[in-house]
């Protein structure tokens, strides 16, 4: 049975020091937390050391120094490819030691990691994150998590430090298969948004006005009301890449066809993402706003009337 860790007995490697992973581990490490960061961009890991981090040359030399590994990676194979081979965290991790996933990957994969730490007498949770990085920031993020409950349990103190609130979801993959539950509606909620603007600048409501009671009605869920205040300043920088939304739509429509469930609104929110996507600057998943405004030929001018044709 895995003793519950504390900042005393809990020695922490964080690997992915992104948009994400960085506000994370931060958190840890200002809440006491001993942690040693890794990242391909030396400089992100190096970020960290001004709140005490250490940083790692290498994911095996921070896997053998540590006995709790968490990592925060864009896609499934830079998971697997992190964890995986004779460089990888496995190879040298400690026997009776817990790997924490906050990626946001497939269930199969979240299974393959657990199988592969399994071998190495390894421990593998997958601790999905919802939240964008000011909430990361605060830690205030919501973590569904897979995988061994008593393990989970004994993580209870890092969650508290970046949650607000954690579930425990069951086996392994559950709780990667809960983060696609809820992105399917973080993301067709934004193209209703995107469309529902499109709509009333066409029908010409003031642009800022329209932005400004929308996020004040109930119909607009928490996660998007921030959305709609940087939109009225036109600011898409990202909190939440769309590249990283566009993936995740990739994600929940493989599930969906594995397991039988139809999602015709959920491939047609695809599409707009994927075409916004495809302009190329790392822009918030929001900004499928503009992608509405500009197929309703609206103006930039903010004055929610179109353009003349």
């Amino acid at each position: 049975m895995m003793k519950p860790l504390t900042q005393e007995n809990s020695k922490l490697g964080f690997v992915g020091i992104g948009y994400m992973g960085r506000p994370i581990a931060r958190r840890l490490l200002e809440s006491g937390f001993k942690l040693t960061a890794y990242d391909r961009d030396h400089n992100k890991a190096e970020e960290l050391i001004r709140y005490g981090g250490k940083v790692a040359q290498s994911v095996s030399q921070l896997s053998s120094s540590c006995n709790v590994i968490l990592s925060c990676l864009p896609t499934d194979e830079a998971v697997l490819d992190i964890y995986r081979g004779s460089e990888g965290a496995f190879a040298r991790a400690q026997r009776g030691s817990l790997v924490i996933d906050l990626s946001t990957v497939y269930p199969e994969t979240s299974q393959e990691l657990s199988r592969l730490g399994s071998e190495r007498g390894v421990e593998v949770l997958d601790v999905t994150i919802s939240g964008s990085t000011p909430t990361a920031e605060n830690g205030l993020l919501t973590l569904f998590g897979g995988g061994d409950k008593v393990c989970f349990d004994a993580a209870e103190s890092i969650f508290r430090v970046i949650a607000k609130k954690y579930f425990y979801l069951g086996p392994s993959g559950s709780g990667a298969t809960m983060k696609l539950v809820v992105n399917t509606l973080l993301g067709i909620g934004m193209q209703a948004i995107a469309e529902a603007v499109a709509l009333g600048e066409k029908a010409g409501l003031d642009r800022n006005r329209l932005l400004n009671v929308l996020s004040e009605t109930a119909v607009v869920a928490p996660a998007h009301v921030g959305k709609l205040e940087r939109a009225m300043r036109r600011d898409y920088s990202p909190q939440f890449p769309i590249r990283l939304m566009n993936k995740d739509f990739g994600l929940i429509l493989n599930l969906a066809a594995a397991v039988g469930a139809r999602m015709p609104a959920t491939g047609a929110a695809f599409e707009i993402n994927a075409r916004q996507a495809d302009e190329g600057a790392e822009q918030d998943f929001s900004a499928v706003i503009l992608q509405m405004e500009e197929r309703g030929n609206l103006s930039s001018n903010g004055n929610g009337r179109p353009d003349p044709a």
